[in-house]
């Protein structure tokens, strides 16, 4: 069964150059941004131009060209372009072994065009090989030239908003009351090991949002819609600090494995909770002490005036209070106000640098299950 709910946060796209529009809750999906991240430009000097003799003008009209190269502003010499192509076919030869790639044969191509033809063929091969492979680039210092491979996870723009109140409901039902012990043994996995922030939590960005609510609603007329309003608030906070005492208690922790042992399946929902239970579980045995924010990163170099304006992880992935209501659609309006004015997104994020110092083991297998499970187990909670 699918009940997994979206919501549009805004025309978010994988990339920094546009802003988001509008947005949307719980593992709520963000629409794309407008326009796609550039790419590192590789530049060298244009070869020598020829000119054919004045009695070869049929012979162009059955000729092949070559990609017509970029100028650039210097002259090197032999022995640099020499290092340059020696530096260069090193670090793809340390690329292609890591990723276990056979790289295109290109010796009987001169100097540029080898090196832009294998990279046109690397990127193909690491597009189609590697699941979260995002680009290379060609970094240029003082003293080589090297290929640095860009790895990250595309959150898709969605906010992972966790709800608590159901789980609350959940736990007063006598007859599920064992559903509810597995999820929130997940939970407390994910508050105390993952670290996903709280929302009651006074350093969470969510806690902000509640707040900021509060105090609208207070300075509103008084009305029996605003006493409504008020009165749906305050349950969200007494309901959100009962069951941060309950998620905070290790002992979900302790008896994880045992409540999952003796678990009976007697329908589909019961099916579901055991399944996300034992992911997460899984996640916990195989990733002790990983947490969500361990490769938390931009994919570029932004200037300090950007970084205000960037949407950090901290804010689209959460506990929050619920999922339906007034109080949850003022939520996301809010959130999306707080965007709108975004033009980065902050996700996971590794680098590995093939210029023969030892390549980093790093990989983004955590994230991919660990996000995964954040959409299960919200989508299980928006079924109560």
């Amino acid at each position: 069964m699918n009940y997994e709910q979206t919501y549009s946060i805004g025309n978010y796209h994988d990339t920094r150059t546009a802003t988001t529009k509008a947005v949307a809750p719980s593992v709520k999906r963000v629409r794309q941004l407008d326009a796609k991240a550039e790419r590192y430009k590789r530049g060298f000097k244009r070869q020598t131009q020829f000119c054919t003799n004045s009695d070869a003008t049929n012979g162009f009209l059955k000729s092949t060209f070559l990609p017509k190269l970029q100028e650039t502003k210097f002259v090197q010499t032999r022995r640099k372009l020499n290092k340059t192509e020696r530096d260069f076919f090193q670090s793809l030869s340390e690329l292609s072994k890591y990723y276990n790639i056979e790289p295109l044969p290109s010796n009987e191509f001169s100097f540029p065009y080898n090196m832009m033809l294998a990279l046109n063929d690397v990127e193909e091969k690491l597009k189609n090989k590697v699941l979260n492979w995002n680009q290379i680039r060609l970094i240029q210092t003082n003293r080589k030239i090297y290929i640095l491979s860009n790895e990250h996870y595309n959150t898709g723009a969605t906010l992972f908003y966790i709800p608590i109140v159901p789980l609350y409901r959940l736990l007063c039902d006598k007859k599920r009351k064992k559903n509810a012990h597995l999820l929130l043994s997940v939970c407390t996995y994910l508050y105390h090991i993952v670290n996903i922030p709280y929302y009651r939590s006074e350093t969470s960005y969510l806690y902000w949002i509640y707040e900021m609510m509060n105090d609208w609603l207070e300075q509103d007329d008084y009305s029996e819609e605003t006493k409504r309003h008020l009165s749906e608030l305050k349950q969200a906070e007494f309901i959100g600090d009962f069951m941060e005492q309950r998620i905070y208690n290790y002992i979900n922790l302790n008896v994880f494995e045992m409540r999952i042992s003796k678990f009976k399946i007697k329908n589909d929902f019961d099916s579901e909770c055991l399944t996300i239970a034992k992911e997460a579980f899984a996640l916990y045995q195989t990733y002790p002490n990983e947490n969500v924010f361990r490769n938390a990163k931009i994919q570029e170099e932004v200037c300090e005036e950007d970084l205000e304006n960037m949407i950090g992880m901290e804010k689209y992935i959460s506990f929050y209070a619920d999922h339906k209501g007034w109080l949850n659609e003022m939520l996301i309006q809010s959130v999306n106000s707080e965007f709108q004015e975004c033009s980065i997104i902050e996700e996971p994020t590794i680098s590995k640098r093939f210029d023969g110092t030892d390549i980093s083991n790093n990989n983004l297998c955590f994230e991919n299950k660990l996000f995964e499970l954040l959409q299960k187990l919200s989508n299980i909670l928006n079924q109560l």
